[in-house]
């Protein structure tokens, strides 16, 4: 795997470590400046940018992600394929497929913008707070993923009956369904109708 500012320190920083920064954005979505990821994330969170892809098989199943207990921010819980921050500067399509590399091993194929949501959502657990605006991708995966296990915890491939399942008994990111919903459209749109989404 590749080492990069964010493999390199995880996800919790500490003195021995650079800061990972974030870009932090106006209602628009317009740069504005930077901040540290963890003190952007402190109540009552700064807006910034964020991005979430949703990667669907053959079948059109949805490819969850676990996200591993030794995370700081939500370990643990469920979540959408991979998600996460562009550094400054980088664009959030070339994030997006970077991260999905580095946390799966894979790469995705076809993966196309499916739009643009803003939320603010407070985590209880962790007391962080996810003020984004959030670049969406859905995209196709073809090959085995190989997971590194400290990032994710576990994967499953769904499809929306058995996401609803898996949604009423386990525990999932604050804001999975919030750009699940945003990206439906263009999930629709990928796996066609017989698909359910």
């Amino acid at each position: 795997m590749p080492i990069t500012p964010a493999t390199a320190m995880h996800d919790a920083p500490d003195s021995t470590t650079e800061a990972i920064l974030l870009e932090l954005v106006d209602e628009e979505g317009t740069t504005i400046g930077t901040a540290e990821k963890l003190s952007a994330h402190q109540p009552p969170g700064q807006l910034h940018r964020a991005f979430s892809v949703f990667l669907f098989d053959e079948r059109g199943r949805l490819l969850l992600q676990q996200r591993a207990l030794g995370k700081y921010h939500s370990p643990g819980v469920w979540s959408n394929t991979c998600c996460g921050h562009p550094y400054p500067g980088e664009s959030p399509f070339a994030a997006a497929a970077r991260r999905t590399y580095e946390e799966l091993g894979v790469s995705p194929a076809l993966l196309g913008e499916a739009g643009t949501v803003r939320y603010n959502h407070p985590d209880p657990d962790s007391g962080l707070v996810e003020q984004e605006f959030n670049h969406l991708f859905v995209g196709l995966v073809r090959s085995p993923l190989r997971p590194d296990p400290e990032e994710v915890g576990a994967t499953a491939f769904v499809t929306p009956q058995e996401l609803a399942e898996r949604h009423a008994k386990d525990a999932f990111s604050a804001w999975f369904m919030t750009v699940l919903d945003a990206a439906r459209p263009a999930v629709r749109e990928l796996t066609g109708p017989s698909a359910g989404w």
